[in-house]
């Protein structure tokens, strides 16, 4: 081992016995990087060698003993019990609690303290605060978590966080100023702090992703169901629990998170807030709204059928693409090679700095003090990539279509995965023909007019971006499910798909969208106006497009998407989708990513 592989594993043993004896739990199994356990006496940290600043170690102890001051101070029952409902009022929930532990830690242990308050102060030297110019572009979980702990912590004001709290200072002096001194004397009391925090929360004026009317009917119908239930196999809040593991609940699991994880889950709930303030004017116009939400369901494919059934699937798709396949394959290497050559490294010698050449030696033993005996590694333009692919599961692509759609998404995924490229493929369709339970609810509340929306959605993760090919190849194959193709409403699929990539710490986000037709519900355009569902569509297209930094690009199967999407093509033949779908990604990725979000 050496003397750089050495120091390396000290510093691990040095955080894994500083986090067992803070939490004092001696038998916890501490892991590092990909070694990832799942015990329940366990705690994951970030690899060591994706380290390469001071400032990063800092970040690393400070998320380590802010880990264990959590396992010693929190109960998770508490906790629990007193967790408020809605995706943002858990978000700023959850920072609460992480600020009440960390405090009791600091007041015990200085250099805990110094850790955890030089790793949060920068966050905010590097923060631009001329893109800050509206309410809008400071989510309220920053706002909050930086409203309490210069409260508990005495952060020092910069420039940049004195802006980032000038935006909602008056909203939480009004509904926490008065309150902090409660706060201050219950710190050690978990439950009584989790209460009024909770409390706090609600009577905050903030737009949450869920809606608080639907939860208390919800609650309602739950409890009536659960006393119909002797064996407590409450089967409506099951089928909510997996609707509600969408984008918007992505960080109710806050317990046993990592530190990618908790960054995601704090982004995607300031994105989703950000994105529900910034567009709710423009979609407003068009008047979207939806009946109820309450049957929609975002599901992994594997829960969809049996194992069994998905691998016999699978093997169909095989069979009848064997011809394609092949082809398409040709087309993926070329942009395999384009992709390699891009992240290709290399280096600028002759330098008076930088790294020692190691084929400069003999001429430094000769002469030491011989310069430009060093070399710098150039900068690559290639970034950092995510691709989702979403695909239509509507009825019109039953048959070739959606073969072809598999089996493209299953070798560009597998491509892509070769050039370190991560690949996340979505579906989307509703539950049912004819609108489903959501228009039995609306027959039983008198047929109200304008209901909107009026279908239950089902949204499909086919492969999650971290998940290898290999472990989702066979997936794809029940795309050819009979029975499993039905309407398609694309605006919300597409906002769904949006909320998923822009979470992502990738530089860069494609979205790619493959669809054969417009956006066609029978349930809901036969009570609402014609275009209604296309309306929603451009809305949404266009709001991403002039709003974020994630490049669309459509493909239209026998189809024109052109009024929908700025870059769109239009394919005659499913034959031609390989070969579109591989040209179109080869020419981004040959373009040089100029867009930035406004």
């Amino acid at each position: 081992m050496d003397e750089q592989e050495l120091l390396k594993e000290r510093f691990k043993s040095a955080i894994s016995a500083t986090v067992k004896a803070i939490s004092e739990n001696f038998d916890l199994e501490i892991k590092f990087g990909n070694n990832i356990s799942s015990k329940e006496n366990s705690l994951n940290l970030p690899e060591v060698e994706s380290l390469k600043k001071l400032q990063d170690f800092t970040n690393l102890r400070a998320f380590a003993d802010s880990e264990a001051l959590k396992i010693k101070y929190t109960n998770k029952k508490i906790y629990l019990k007193n967790e408020p409902r809605g995706a943002m009022s858990k978000a700023l929930y959850a920072i609460a609690e992480k600020i009440r532990y960390e405090k009791i830690g600091s007041d015990k242990l200085k250099g805990v303290k110094n850790n955890i308050v030089q790793c949060y102060e920068n966050k905010f030297k590097d923060k631009k605060t001329e893109e800050i110019k509206t309410e809008a572009d400071v989510p309220i979980t920053e706002a909050f978590e930086l409203y309490l702990r210069s409260h508990f912590f005495r952060i020092k004001q910069s420039h940049s966080s004195k802006k980032v709290l000038s935006y909602w200072k008056d909203l939480f002096d009004k509904n926490l100023k008065k309150r902090l001194k409660e706060l201050d004397n219950c710190i050690n009391d978990q439950n009584k702090f989790n209460q009024l925090v909770a409390n706090l929360i609600d009577n905050l004026d903030f737009e949450d992703t869920n809606s608080k009317e639907e939860e208390k009917q919800t609650t309602k119908e739950d409890s009536s169901q659960s006393e119909k239930d002797k064996d407590g196999k409450d089967l409506s809040q099951k089928e909510e629990d997996q609707s509600n593991n969408s984008d918007s609940n992505v960080f109710e699991n806050s317990f046993e998170s990592s530190v990618e994880d908790q960054d995601s889950k704090q982004k995607e709930a300031d994105r989703d807030l950000s994105l529900v303030k910034n567009s709710k004017k423009n979609l407003s116009r068009g008047k979207y709204k939806v009946f109820t939400n309450k049957y929609d369901e975002v599901k992994n494919a594997e829960e969809l059928e049996n194992d069994e059934e998905i691998i016999k699937l699978r093997k169909s798709l095989d069979q009848q693409l064997t011809n394609l396949q092949s082809l398409v394959a040709k087309l993926a290497n070329k942009l395999q090679r384009q992709l390699l050559a891009k992240q290709n490294r290399s280096w600028e010698f002759d330098l008076e700095e930088g790294m020692l050449d190691s084929s400069k030696l003999s001429r430094m033993v000769i002469d030491p003090f011989h310069s430009l005996s060093y070399k710098k590694e150039k900068e690559t333009e290639f970034k950092d990539t995510i691709v989702t692919l979403l695909i239509d599961n509507s009825g019109s692509m039953r048959g070739r279509p959606i073969s072809v759609a598999a089996i493209c998404a299953d070798i560009l995924s597998r491509t892509l995965e070769r050039c370190s490229v991560k690949v996340e493929i979505l579906g989307f369709t509703t539950k049912n023909w004819k609108g489903g339970k959501s228009r039995e609810k609306w027959s039983l509340e008198n047929k109200p007019i304008n209901p909107g929306r009026l279908n239950d959605l089902r949204h499909i993760i086919y492969k999650s971006a971290d998940k290898p090919w290999r472990q989702a190849k066979k997936n794809l194959g029940l795309m050819l499910k009979e029975g499993l193709l039905k309407e398609n409403i694309d605006g919300e699929a597409l906002l769904w798909a949006y909320k998923r990539i822009a979470t992502r710490k990738e530089e860069r986000k494609i979205l790619m969208v493959i669809s054969d037709g417009a956006p066609v519900d029978d349930s809901t355009l036969s009570v609402n106006s014609g275009d209604y569902l296309e309306k929603h569509l451009k809305q949404i297209v266009k709001w991403i497009e002039e709003n974020s930094n994630i490049e669309i690009l459509a493909v239209g199967i026998g189809h024109d998407v052109t009024r929908y999407y700025n870059k769109a093509i239009k394919i005659t033949d499913v034959q031609e989708l390989g070969d579109v779908m591989i040209n179109q990604l080869t020419k981004l990725f040959s373009e040089k990513n100029n867009k930035t979000r406004h």
